[in-house]
């Protein structure tokens, strides 16, 4: 698609803010004007649009997809996304560790061990810990723990944390990267660890390597949603 836009900016609306296309206000794919809460989260959209060519690259328009997904699917029904959420929980990457006298386990424990037990600390929770690939299920207390933090979370926050945590698959992770000394960069490693580990153990190819890539991008983009969302209220 061809740009049709020359000017663009944000305004302040009854709702929230909206990017501004040649004076015209920003909608949603499904049409809805497209509101969000923050100046800084809407100047970033803003930069999503003003940056683009002659030629749109619609790849570069995270953060406006990420809007319209908050708006369209979870406000309408937030139930659904805090379920989604709620498995990664379930299934957390950071709770499945290979076996102890594996050389990876080591370093699973280095590098996940802190992040899991910072969660447990903020909750004042327990989650189980498992080697191998057996599923064993988490505490129901766990659980409500966590559903009731996410229920307390609006839907833009909420799709920022789905997108983490579909990503690392860990909701660890997700929670993690909103606090505020977190470091997104470390906690993708963090995530990204097992596969990095076969990669380094039996080769890297280059398609596999574009695809974490990719990939690293998204969880960045989604880390920034949130950064935006919290430098706002903070």
């Amino acid at each position: 698609m061809k740009r049709f836009y020359e000017h663009v900016s944000v305004a302040e609306v009854v709702g929230g803010w909206q990017v501004m296309l040649d004076g015209r206000g920003l909608k949603t794919i499904a049409g809805n004007p497209q509101l969000v809460p923050s100046k800084m989260l809407a100047e970033a959209l803003a930069r999503e649009w003003a940056e683009q060519g002659e030629d749109l690259d619609v790849k570069r328009f995270r953060l406006r997809d990420t809007a319209d997904y908050a708006i369209e699917q979870i406000a309408a029904e937030p139930a659904a996304s805090i379920a989604k959420l709620l498995g990664y929980a379930e299934t957390d990457t950071l709770c499945y560790r290979a076996d102890p006298e594996d050389a990876l386990y080591k370093k699973q424990l280095e590098v996940w061990e802190p992040v899991v037990a910072r969660l447990e600390a903020r909750e004042n929770i327990k989650l189980v810990r498992v080697s191998g690939v057996v599923h064993r299920k988490q505490a129901d207390t766990a659980l409500a723990v966590l559903r009731a933090r996410l229920e307390s979370l609006d839907p833009f926050t909420l799709a920022g944390l789905e997108l983490l945590a579909s990503l690392a698959a860990s909701l660890t992770i997700a929670l993690e990267v909103r606090e505020p000394e977190s470091d997104p960069e470390m906690l993708w490693r963090a995530a990204s660890l097992e596969e990095e580990w076969q990669a380094d153990l039996w080769g890297r190819d280059t398609l596999a390597e574009e695809r974490r890539a990719e990939r690293r991008a998204a969880f960045l983009s989604a880390a920034e949603w949130l950064s935006l969302l919290e430098r706002e209220t903070a």
